[in-house]
């Protein structure tokens, strides 16, 4: 099946910018719809953004005009740009590809490790 590494977390300070970064294997990638989704301990996984095959875009309502999702097909690697961050952002964040009802709805059985965002002044 499908599976992603997640790179690109730091600890950084409000206002920052981060870029992550997911690369898929073990399919054809322009075919895969990709999310990313972040944790807090206690709380439930939130999808953040996510492109479908077809590049079309969706946005969690506190993220929408910040954070940009795009992928380049010739990597395999779906990116998550985030500008001014907020201590809010701060969480472990995750991606996954599949059918992208399946992304919105994060209908997933697995997942990877995630990448850490920590913002702290």
């Amino acid at each position: 099946q499908v599976h992603v590494v997640e790179s690109g977390g730091d600890l950084v300070q409000p206002g920052d910018s981060l870029r992550l970064s997911c690369v898929v294997s073990g399919g054809i990638f322009s075919l895969f719809a990709v999310g990313w989704y972040r944790q807090v301990p206690g709380k439930e996984r939130e999808l953040v953004a996510a492109i479908s095959d077809t590049a079309l875009t969706t946005y969690g309502p506190s993220v929408k005009g910040r954070f940009r999702i795009f992928k380049e097909n010739a990597k395999n690697t779906v990116y998550l740009q985030m500008n001014s961050l907020k201590p809010e952002d701060t969480a472990v964040y995750y991606c996954n590809a599949g059918p992208y009802e399946s992304i919105l709805r994060s209908r997933f059985t697995s997942w990877g490790q995630g990448t850490r965002v920590t913002v702290s002044s």
